[in-house]
């Protein structure tokens, strides 16, 4: 199982707002989660920028190998580049490891390709020079098929372009999680929604994230070329335990 620990990225993204909480609460909840991490060897932690600094404590104090990531315009992805610019260096500033960006999809979709191209290269850049992990969060629900291929594709010619040195610390990552759609079908990663930026992706390694709750989900992904995985469930995916929620 070690194998598989290392390839996760625990994840619990909700503000108390979210969790229908107080903040008190919610801090708890990140502290064990962070905990939980730490005890079962997983690759990162994922959690709000908020709570980094605190994590980075419980670590060090521990004398743990984890890392700490988190999102950045979660979840929609519509700021400015100079927002997310902002947002990421006070990330950094916080001591977060790696930094997951919702990319600008409607920009995207609406073929403002000026505006996605410049978040990629300048966003990316900054991350890299602070020897960061970066990853592209593309948002497979909101897109069609040939929208996943393209937008894959954008962020691979971006990325080779510029950064091939740097090439496999920048990912393209499938899924926020809180995508909502009116069909009522899946928001995470599908195994056809990987295939996808598989085929596209080039260089550039792959993140799968929501809906990944069984070790069976995980060795899908993997068998499909996947390096890492976001979830939710990643204690219960080690414990073979069954996950009721959908968060």
């Amino acid at each position: 199982m070690k194998e598989v620990c290392a390839l996760l990225d625990s994840t619990y993204l909700k503000t108390a707002q979210q969790a229908g909480i107080e903040e008190s609460e919610n801090q708890k909840i990140v502290n064990n989660v962070v905990q939980e991490a730490i005890d079962f060897g997983f690759k990162l932690v994922m959690i709000r920028s908020e709570y980094v600094q605190e994590a980075k404590q419980m670590i060090q104090q521990q004398s743990s190998n984890l890392l700490v990531g988190t999102v950045i315009d979660f979840s929609k992805g519509c700021s400015s580049v100079d927002d997310k610019i902002n947002m990421a260096s006070e990330a950094m500033r916080f001591g977060t490891d790696e930094l997951d960006f919702v990319i600008n999809y409607e920009a995207f979709k609406n073929n403002d390709l000026d505006t996605v191209k410049a978040e990629v290269e300048r966003c990316t850049s900054l991350c890299l020079k602070k020897q960061k992990v970066v990853k592209w969060i593309i948002e497979i629900a909101a897109l069609s098929d040939q929208q996943i291929a393209s937008i894959t594709q954008l962020i691979r010619d971006v990325v080779e372009k510029n950064f091939v040195k740097d090439v496999m610390n920048v990912f393209v990552k499938s899924s926020t999680g809180f995508y909502v759609r009116n069909d009522g079908g899946p928001v995470g990663a599908t195994v056809d929604g990987i295939k996808i930026m598989s085929m596209n992706s080039g260089l550039l390694p792959l993140k799968a994230a929501g809906g990944v709750r069984t070790l069976l989900d995980v060795q899908k992904m993997v068998s499909l070329g996947v390096s890492r995985i976001g979830t939710s469930s990643a204690r219960q995916i080690i414990q073979g335990k069954k996950v009721k929620t959908k968060y």
